[in-house]
């Protein structure tokens, strides 16, 4: 299965494209990137680059699902507006292609990779980077990996034993043994 994770923003939204194989939590990074319109003035004109950027990811890698991040709330009001502006204008995208799409709050998103819901921005991309194997070299903005972030997420939701809860480490290494990452 291909999935399409999504780091909405309206200066830089984050993409992520991984293959899941059946029940297996190993993953194949397919691409990745970031959207940048940082450098467009008005907010309509980056809602439409967001759109058309999303929508030529989706054409190239042609995923069976996406997974999006979920708004969190800004104490900024006119921020959270313009957040679900760009939240909006990347599921368009993706209904518009009939894919399913899922969300997922940024505590889930960490709880699922980190296995701490209060996880830094850091603590997920080491994650990520260990999870996918990349190198040290290939280097992208934080909101790249944190879109990779919610496609695992999607993932790893998908797979019954995901949500089973276990006594204590010992245990979860025992019946998981090929999800710990060495």
């Amino acid at each position: 299965m291909i999935i399409l994770g999504i780091d909405p923003g309206t200066l830089v939204t984050g993409y992520g494209v991984i293959e899941s194989e059946g029940r297996s939590t190993h993953f194949r990074l397919l691409e990745y990137g970031t959207i940048e319109s940082k450098r467009i003035a008005t907010l309509p004109l980056r809602l439409r680059v967001i759109f058309t950027r999303l929508t030529a990811v989706i054409e190239r890698v042609n995923p069976d699902e996406v997974a999006i991040e979920s708004a969190f709330y800004h104490k900024n009001v006119q921020s959270t507006l313009k957040l679900g502006h760009a939240r909006g204008v990347a599921m368009l995208a993706g209904i518009l292609r009939d894919l399913p799409e899922a969300e997922y709050s940024p505590r889930e998103i960490k709880r699922a990779v980190v296995g701490n819901g209060n996880a830094s921005k850091e603590q997920v991309e080491y994650m990520v980077r260990a999870m996918l194997k990349l190198n040290k070299q290939d280097k992208k903005l934080p909101d790249a990996y944190d879109a990779l972030a919610v496609a695992i997420t999607h993932a790893v939701r998908r797979i019954p034993s995901a949500t089973k809860s276990w006594k204590n480490w010992k245990q979860f290494v025992e019946e998981n043994s090929e999800r710990i990452v060495r």
